[in-house]
């Protein structure tokens, strides 16, 4: 079945829609039983898509755990309160005292904070690497290392990881495998056939897609699905039927929406990259992109998230830049309808492993689903307004 079939049916088993073409909002918190048998069985098949109390899930959370597993192959889904909540029951559901952890440099700004913050806490040591490391990984391991952390592209400054390389490393030291997959989604990048263990989404991006819901997914393999799901449980995550419904909406956009975005991004990308003062752009389908071959290797497609360097420009002349737009908008999500625009100064302070070495600041920009014209029009209005000040 081709990915784009799979979007119109995945979850939509009858056993959800109970014959109509979308799940019902299931909303509860006590389930009752009319006999003890019957509680019996519901409990000794709470994994399994029974419905037993709502923390473990409704038919609703059954049907989108469902889709996301037929669109990316794992064994089961574990749903989040937000994607920082999905990191973070990950890491926890497999880490202990004592655990060793790699996490990648240029990891999404929470998720180390996780570690220097909450990890570090609980007697979990952190070593940060180059994104672009590939399998020379292998020089970091210790003999207690537990998991390598990855996520590609970069949060912000977009680096593609060889993430083949690291699978394999990892597979020879019996290492678990995390990635970060939001910006590619299932669509994008295979993570099951790339070999990585944890595959996780901050789906408040891309699958809700409307910028109106806090969303979080991990699927696992079949080897470490019931941990990850035990122990998430454990941790009291939920999520509400309502806001699951919702993501079920969003997710049969996805391609479209997707395709679109690409479309738009690539178009305003290009233009940039002929503007004098860009220094050179961070989108992985472009050469200037740390990692461009390992994308066009492992990637099929691209989005509207990148960012570009300037060759100069100081905080007052980049502000007069943002703080004008007509509709860019200054937001820290991305993924919606919308486009964004955010200033970065402080690239440098988030890195421990590598050295950030641009001079300029870096604008990282989502491309929504309007007009590119209209966009490329805003942004060049900015370009006259930075001028004016640097």
């Amino acid at each position: 079945m081709k990915i784009d079939t799979k979007i119109v049916t995945a979850g939509r088993s009858q056993k959800w829609t109970k014959n109509t073409v979308n799940p019902p909002v299931v909303r509860a918190s006590t389930v009752v039983f009319n006999n003890t048998d019957e509680m019996q069985h519901a409990t000794l098949n709470r994994a399994n898509k029974v419905m037993f109390y709502g923390r473990r899930g409704t038919d609703t959370h059954f049907a989108l755990q469902q889709a996301i597993n037929e669109l990316d192959g794992y064994a089961g889904c574990a749903l989040y309160p937000c994607g920082t909540a999905a990191i973070a029951g990950a890491l926890l559901a497999f880490l202990e005292a004592g655990d060793h952890l790699l996490m990648v440099d240029s990891a999404y700004e929470p998720t180390r904070d996780l570690c220097d913050k909450l990890l570090a806490k609980m007697g979990v040591t952190t070593t940060y690497y180059d994104p672009m490391l590939g399998a020379d990984i292998e020089t970091l391991i210790q003999p207690n290392t537990k998991v390598i952390f990855t996520e590609s592209p970069g949060s912000v400054t977009m680096e593609v990881q060889d993430l083949p390389a690291i699978v394999a490393v990892a597979k020879q030291h019996d290492i678990i495998v995390m990635l970060d997959n939001t910006w590619a989604s299932p669509l994008l990048f295979d993570a099951k056939a790339h070999g990585v263990d944890i595959c996780i989404q901050a789906a408040t991006k891309y699958i809700v897609g409307h910028s109106d819901v806090m969303l979080g997914t991990a699927s696992a393999t079949e080897a470490l699905w019931p941990q990850l799901r035990e122990q998430s449980y454990l941790l009291g995550y939920c999520i509400s039927p309502d806001d699951a419904y919702l993501a079920m909406r969003g997710l049969r956009t996805l391609g479209v929406r997707m395709r679109q975005h690409q479309q738009n991004a690539l178009e305003v990308a290009n233009w940039l990259a002929s503007r004098e003062e860009v220094d050179h752009l961070r989108h992985p389908a472009f050469a200037s992109n740390p990692g461009h071959g390992f994308f066009e290797r492992d990637f099929s497609g691209s989005n509207g998230l990148f960012s570009f360097v300037l060759k100069r420009g100081s905080k007052a002349a980049t502000n007069a830049m943002v703080n004008g737009t007509k509709h860019f908008k200054m937001g820290y999500s991305w993924g919606g309808f919308e486009s964004l625009i955010l200033a970065n100064h402080g690239v440098v302070n988030l890195r421990t492993a590598t050295q950030w070495q641009q001079q300029g600041p870096l604008i990282r920009l989502h491309i929504g689903l309007e007009d590119p014209s209209d966009l490329i029009a805003d942004l060049e209005a900015a370009f006259d307004r930075f001028n004016s000040v640097s």
